[in-house]
Protein backbone atom coordinates (compact mmCIF):
# COMPACT_ATOMS: atom_id res chain seq x y z
CA UNK A 1 0.00 0.00 0.00
CA UNK A 2 1.50 3.75 -1.43
CA UNK A 3 -0.32 6.33 1.06
CA UNK A 4 -2.47 6.38 3.95
CA UNK A 5 -2.95 3.52 5.59
CA UNK A 6 -4.51 0.03 5.81
CA UNK A 7 -5.17 -2.89 8.45
CA UNK A 8 -5.18 -6.55 7.60
CA UNK A 9 -5.89 -9.61 9.06
CA UNK A 10 -3.71 -12.39 8.05
CA UNK A 11 -2.84 -15.98 9.57
CA UNK A 12 -1.30 -16.90 12.82
CA UNK A 13 0.48 -15.24 14.25
CA UNK A 14 -0.56 -12.12 14.03
CA UNK A 15 -3.54 -9.65 14.94
CA UNK A 16 -3.93 -6.97 13.13
CA UNK A 17 -0.81 -5.90 10.56
CA UNK A 18 -0.90 -1.95 9.84
CA UNK A 19 1.27 -0.79 7.23
CA UNK A 20 2.43 2.69 5.95
CA UNK A 21 4.25 3.61 3.13
CA UNK A 22 7.40 2.60 2.13
CA UNK A 23 9.79 2.70 3.85
CA UNK A 24 7.40 0.44 5.31
CA UNK A 25 6.29 0.78 8.60
CA UNK A 26 5.39 -2.42 10.40
CA UNK A 27 3.28 -2.60 13.65
CA UNK A 28 2.44 -6.38 14.48
CA UNK A 29 1.34 -7.70 17.71
CA UNK A 30 2.82 -10.71 18.09
CA UNK A 31 1.78 -13.81 20.20
CA UNK A 32 4.11 -14.37 22.76
CA UNK A 33 4.17 -18.52 21.75
CA UNK A 34 4.88 -17.79 18.39
CA UNK A 35 7.62 -20.32 18.81
CA UNK A 36 6.40 -23.00 20.76
CA UNK A 37 5.57 -24.41 17.32
CA UNK A 38 8.77 -25.36 14.62
CA UNK A 39 10.40 -22.18 12.92
CA UNK A 40 13.13 -21.46 10.84
CA UNK A 41 15.59 -18.80 11.40
CA UNK A 42 17.79 -17.69 8.41
CA UNK A 43 21.45 -18.16 8.37
CA UNK A 44 24.25 -16.44 8.29
CA UNK A 45 24.26 -13.02 6.70
CA UNK A 46 27.85 -11.61 7.03
CA UNK A 47 29.46 -14.75 5.46
CA UNK A 48 26.76 -15.05 2.74
CA UNK A 49 27.70 -11.38 1.49
CA UNK A 50 31.00 -12.24 1.28
CA UNK A 51 30.89 -15.74 -0.53
CA UNK A 52 28.25 -12.88 -2.63
CA UNK A 53 31.31 -10.62 -3.37
CA UNK A 54 30.95 -8.55 -0.39
CA UNK A 55 34.28 -6.57 -0.28
CA UNK A 56 34.23 -5.62 3.67
CA UNK A 57 36.45 -2.76 4.90
CA UNK A 58 38.88 -2.99 7.86
CA UNK A 59 36.79 -4.63 10.52
CA UNK A 60 33.73 -3.16 9.18
CA UNK A 61 32.76 -6.91 7.63
CA UNK A 62 28.81 -6.78 6.96
CA UNK A 63 28.46 -2.97 8.42
CA UNK A 64 29.81 -2.67 4.69
CA UNK A 65 27.07 -3.66 2.70
CA UNK A 66 24.92 -1.33 4.21
CA UNK A 67 27.39 1.83 4.22
CA UNK A 68 27.93 1.13 0.66
CA UNK A 69 24.89 1.38 -1.72
CA UNK A 70 25.95 -0.88 -4.23
CA UNK A 71 25.90 -4.08 -2.09
CA UNK A 72 22.00 -3.22 -0.84
CA UNK A 73 20.70 -5.06 -3.49
CA UNK A 74 23.20 -7.87 -2.70
CA UNK A 75 21.67 -8.27 0.89
CA UNK A 76 17.86 -7.56 -0.28
CA UNK A 77 18.81 -11.01 -2.59
CA UNK A 78 20.69 -12.79 0.46
CA UNK A 79 17.59 -12.08 2.46
CA UNK A 80 15.17 -13.10 -0.43
CA UNK A 81 17.06 -16.38 -0.70
CA UNK A 82 17.23 -17.28 3.10
CA UNK A 83 13.11 -16.32 2.81
CA UNK A 84 12.70 -18.86 -0.56
CA UNK A 85 14.43 -21.53 1.28
CA UNK A 86 11.78 -21.60 4.01
CA UNK A 87 13.12 -19.20 6.47
CA UNK A 88 10.13 -18.02 8.66
CA UNK A 89 12.34 -15.54 10.59
CA UNK A 90 14.98 -13.20 8.99
CA UNK A 91 17.55 -10.99 11.05
CA UNK A 92 18.65 -7.72 10.15
CA UNK A 93 22.06 -7.03 8.69
CA UNK A 94 23.51 -4.48 11.25
CA UNK A 95 25.57 -7.32 13.69
CA UNK A 96 28.44 -5.21 12.76
CA UNK A 97 26.78 -1.90 12.98
CA UNK A 98 27.38 -1.39 16.30
CA UNK A 99 28.72 2.28 17.31
CA UNK A 100 31.87 1.13 18.35
CA UNK A 101 32.70 -0.64 15.57
CA UNK A 102 32.01 2.39 13.30
CA UNK A 103 34.38 4.44 15.80
CA UNK A 104 37.43 2.35 15.65
CA UNK A 105 36.83 2.56 11.17
CA UNK A 106 36.44 6.12 11.40
CA UNK A 107 32.69 6.00 9.58
CA UNK A 108 30.70 6.67 13.16
CA UNK A 109 28.79 9.00 10.65
CA UNK A 110 27.25 6.33 8.69
CA UNK A 111 25.97 4.56 12.44
CA UNK A 112 22.38 5.50 11.73
CA UNK A 113 22.17 5.06 8.28
CA UNK A 114 23.58 1.73 8.44
CA UNK A 115 20.82 0.63 11.00
CA UNK A 116 17.95 2.04 9.72
CA UNK A 117 18.89 0.73 6.11
CA UNK A 118 19.31 -2.72 7.94
CA UNK A 119 15.76 -2.57 8.99
CA UNK A 120 14.75 -1.07 5.43
CA UNK A 121 15.93 -3.54 3.00
CA UNK A 122 14.99 -5.79 5.53
CA UNK A 123 11.49 -4.98 4.37
CA UNK A 124 12.20 -4.56 1.12
CA UNK A 125 13.38 -8.45 1.10
CA UNK A 126 10.08 -9.06 2.86
CA UNK A 127 7.91 -6.89 0.76
CA UNK A 128 9.17 -8.41 -2.55
CA UNK A 129 8.82 -11.86 -1.42
CA UNK A 130 4.91 -11.67 -0.39
CA UNK A 131 5.48 -14.06 2.25
CA UNK A 132 4.57 -13.27 5.92
CA UNK A 133 7.72 -13.73 7.05
CA UNK A 134 9.51 -11.94 10.74
CA UNK A 135 11.86 -9.16 11.04
CA UNK A 136 14.08 -9.65 14.02
CA UNK A 137 16.15 -6.53 14.66
CA UNK A 138 19.57 -7.62 15.68
CA UNK A 139 20.70 -5.97 18.82
CA UNK A 140 24.23 -7.80 18.91
CA UNK A 141 26.73 -7.59 22.32
CA UNK A 142 27.98 -3.97 21.79
CA UNK A 143 31.51 -4.22 22.37
CA UNK A 144 33.74 -7.46 20.82
CA UNK A 145 31.93 -10.89 19.67
CA UNK A 146 31.99 -13.56 21.88
CA UNK A 147 33.50 -11.86 25.13
CA UNK A 148 31.87 -10.24 28.06
CA UNK A 149 31.75 -6.39 28.02
CA UNK A 150 33.98 -5.06 30.61
CA UNK A 151 32.86 -1.47 29.93
CA UNK A 152 30.48 0.88 31.99
CA UNK A 153 26.44 0.22 31.75
CA UNK A 154 25.79 3.33 30.25
CA UNK A 155 27.95 2.97 27.29
CA UNK A 156 26.33 -0.29 27.14
CA UNK A 157 23.10 0.62 27.59
CA UNK A 158 23.28 4.06 24.43
CA UNK A 159 24.79 1.20 22.12
CA UNK A 160 21.99 -1.01 22.28
CA UNK A 161 19.48 1.69 23.15
CA UNK A 162 20.43 3.80 19.89
CA UNK A 163 20.56 0.58 17.60
CA UNK A 164 17.27 -0.72 18.88
CA UNK A 165 15.37 2.89 17.94
CA UNK A 166 16.84 3.06 14.48
CA UNK A 167 15.39 -0.37 13.75
CA UNK A 168 12.19 -0.25 15.61
CA UNK A 169 10.03 0.94 12.60
CA UNK A 170 10.54 -1.94 10.17
CA UNK A 171 10.56 -5.23 12.81
CA UNK A 172 8.50 -7.33 14.62
CA UNK A 173 10.68 -8.06 17.32
CA UNK A 174 14.37 -8.12 18.87
CA UNK A 175 17.10 -10.30 18.12
CA UNK A 176 19.65 -10.32 21.38
CA UNK A 177 22.44 -11.54 19.20
CA UNK A 178 24.97 -13.33 20.68
CA UNK A 179 25.37 -12.10 24.31
CA UNK A 180 27.79 -13.32 26.64
CA UNK A 181 26.18 -13.06 29.89
CA UNK A 182 23.67 -11.51 32.27
CA UNK A 183 25.21 -8.21 32.63
CA UNK A 184 24.76 -7.58 29.05
CA UNK A 185 21.25 -9.57 28.79
CA UNK A 186 19.85 -7.45 31.52
CA UNK A 187 20.64 -4.15 29.69
CA UNK A 188 19.43 -4.88 26.37
CA UNK A 189 16.11 -5.92 28.22
CA UNK A 190 16.30 -2.53 30.45
CA UNK A 191 16.29 -0.65 26.74
CA UNK A 192 13.92 -3.01 25.17
CA UNK A 193 11.24 -2.90 27.43
CA UNK A 194 10.95 0.78 26.18
CA UNK A 195 9.69 -0.30 22.65
CA UNK A 196 7.44 -2.54 23.75
CA UNK A 197 8.17 -5.77 21.29
CA UNK A 198 9.09 -9.06 22.57
CA UNK A 199 12.93 -10.65 22.37
CA UNK A 200 14.36 -13.58 21.39
CA UNK A 201 17.72 -14.32 23.61
CA UNK A 202 20.61 -15.43 21.64
CA UNK A 203 23.08 -16.62 24.08
CA UNK A 204 26.46 -17.30 23.05
CA UNK A 205 27.80 -21.02 24.72
CA UNK A 206 31.26 -22.46 24.89
CA UNK A 207 32.76 -25.62 24.71
CA UNK A 208 32.46 -26.04 28.66
CA UNK A 209 28.69 -25.08 28.60
CA UNK A 210 28.45 -21.67 29.78
CA UNK A 211 28.87 -18.42 28.76
CA UNK A 212 31.98 -16.42 27.93
CA UNK A 213 31.13 -14.78 31.40
CA UNK A 214 31.47 -18.37 33.37
CA UNK A 215 27.81 -18.26 34.17
CA UNK A 216 25.44 -21.11 33.60
CA UNK A 217 22.44 -21.12 30.89
CA UNK A 218 20.11 -21.65 33.69
CA UNK A 219 21.44 -18.91 35.80
CA UNK A 220 21.44 -16.20 32.91
CA UNK A 221 17.55 -17.39 32.47
CA UNK A 222 17.11 -16.74 36.36
CA UNK A 223 18.44 -13.41 36.81
CA UNK A 224 16.84 -12.18 33.18
CA UNK A 225 14.01 -14.18 32.30
CA UNK A 226 10.53 -11.58 31.55
CA UNK A 227 7.50 -11.57 30.63
CA UNK A 228 8.64 -10.39 26.80
CA UNK A 229 10.81 -13.57 26.60
CA UNK A 230 10.05 -15.33 22.98
CA UNK A 231 12.55 -18.26 23.73
CA UNK A 232 15.99 -18.65 23.72
CA UNK A 233 18.91 -19.94 21.40
CA UNK A 234 22.55 -21.20 21.49
CA UNK A 235 23.85 -18.56 19.37
CA UNK A 236 26.97 -18.41 17.10
CA UNK A 237 27.35 -22.01 18.20
CA UNK A 238 29.01 -25.31 16.64
CA UNK A 239 26.47 -28.29 16.50
CA UNK A 240 28.57 -30.26 18.87
CA UNK A 241 27.89 -27.49 21.59
CA UNK A 242 24.45 -27.19 20.80
CA UNK A 243 23.84 -30.83 21.44
CA UNK A 244 25.64 -30.40 24.29
CA UNK A 245 23.88 -27.78 25.59
CA UNK A 246 20.28 -28.66 24.56
CA UNK A 247 19.17 -30.83 27.71
CA UNK A 248 19.76 -27.98 30.21
CA UNK A 249 17.67 -25.80 27.91
CA UNK A 250 14.99 -28.02 27.23
CA UNK A 251 14.59 -27.61 31.61
CA UNK A 252 13.70 -24.29 31.19
CA UNK A 253 10.65 -24.99 29.47
CA UNK A 254 10.86 -22.15 27.36
CA UNK A 255 10.90 -22.15 23.69
CA UNK A 256 14.47 -23.22 22.62
CA UNK A 257 16.70 -23.69 19.77
CA UNK A 258 19.83 -22.65 17.61
CA UNK A 259 21.57 -20.43 15.22
CA UNK A 260 24.70 -22.74 14.05
CA UNK A 261 27.83 -21.39 12.96
CA UNK A 262 29.65 -23.58 10.89
CA UNK A 263 32.88 -22.27 11.65
CA UNK A 264 36.21 -25.27 11.46
CA UNK A 265 36.87 -23.94 14.89
CA UNK A 266 34.95 -24.58 17.63
CA UNK A 267 35.17 -21.79 20.19
CA UNK A 268 35.43 -18.95 17.27
CA UNK A 269 37.49 -15.82 18.42
CA UNK A 270 36.90 -11.96 18.45
CA UNK A 271 36.21 -10.08 15.30
CA UNK A 272 39.85 -8.23 16.14
CA UNK A 273 41.83 -11.27 15.84
CA UNK A 274 41.27 -11.60 11.99
CA UNK A 275 40.79 -8.14 10.76
CA UNK A 276 42.02 -4.57 11.67
CA UNK A 277 40.17 -0.89 11.01
CA UNK A 278 43.58 -0.03 9.43
CA UNK A 279 42.69 -3.14 6.67
CA UNK A 280 41.71 -1.26 3.24
CA UNK A 281 39.89 -4.93 2.51
CA UNK A 282 38.51 -7.02 5.36
CA UNK A 283 39.72 -10.41 6.16
CA UNK A 284 37.45 -12.89 5.65
CA UNK A 285 37.20 -14.97 9.24
CA UNK A 286 37.30 -18.04 7.81
CA UNK A 287 41.11 -17.49 7.28
CA UNK A 288 41.47 -17.62 10.59
CA UNK A 289 38.37 -20.08 11.88
CA UNK A 290 38.13 -22.44 8.67
CA UNK A 291 34.45 -22.97 7.20
CA UNK A 292 33.09 -26.71 7.83
CA UNK A 293 32.51 -27.38 4.08
CA UNK A 294 32.06 -30.98 4.47
CA UNK A 295 28.90 -29.99 6.68
CA UNK A 296 26.44 -30.32 4.04
CA UNK A 297 23.01 -29.83 4.07
CA UNK A 298 21.68 -33.01 4.70
CA UNK A 299 24.25 -33.05 7.86
CA UNK A 300 22.41 -30.15 9.03
CA UNK A 301 19.15 -31.58 8.21
CA UNK A 302 20.01 -35.20 10.53
CA UNK A 303 21.44 -32.40 13.06
CA UNK A 304 18.10 -30.64 13.32
CA UNK A 305 15.81 -33.64 13.53
CA UNK A 306 17.96 -34.93 16.21
CA UNK A 307 17.52 -31.17 18.24
CA UNK A 308 13.82 -31.13 17.38
CA UNK A 309 13.47 -34.74 19.13
CA UNK A 310 14.96 -33.49 22.11
CA UNK A 311 11.97 -30.91 21.74
CA UNK A 312 13.69 -27.97 19.91
CA UNK A 313 11.04 -25.15 17.95
CA UNK A 314 13.30 -22.80 16.69
CA UNK A 315 16.51 -24.02 13.82
CA UNK A 316 18.47 -22.19 12.08
CA UNK A 317 21.85 -21.33 11.33
CA UNK A 318 24.85 -18.27 11.94
CA UNK A 319 28.30 -18.02 10.22
CA UNK A 320 28.80 -20.28 7.54
CA UNK A 321 25.31 -21.32 7.89
CA UNK A 322 23.75 -20.82 3.80
CA UNK A 323 20.63 -20.88 2.20
CA UNK A 324 20.94 -24.72 1.28
CA UNK A 325 21.18 -25.85 4.69
CA UNK A 326 17.89 -23.74 5.94
CA UNK A 327 16.30 -25.03 2.83
CA UNK A 328 17.02 -28.48 3.83
CA UNK A 329 15.54 -27.99 7.61
CA UNK A 330 12.81 -26.27 6.47
CA UNK A 331 11.29 -29.50 5.29
CA UNK A 332 10.93 -30.05 9.42
CA UNK A 333 7.82 -28.15 9.37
Amino acid sequence: PRGGMVTQRIANPFIPVRFWAWPPKLKIIMDIGYFKKIRILDGGMGQELLARGLKAKGSLWSATALIEKKYHQLVVDAHLDFIRSGADVIVTNNFASRRVKMIQNKVEEHFNYANEKAGELAAKAKEISKKNVLIAGSLPAQNDTYLLDPRDKSIIEKGFYDQAKLLKPFINFFYLDVLCGSKECEIALNVTEKFNLPVLIGLHIKKNGKLPSGEGITEVVNKCKNKSWLGIVAACVSPEIIENAIDEMKDLKIPFGYKANLWKTEEPVPIHKFSSPADKIGTNPIETMGTRDNYTDLKFLDFSKKMMNKGATILGGCCETKPLHIKEIAKLK
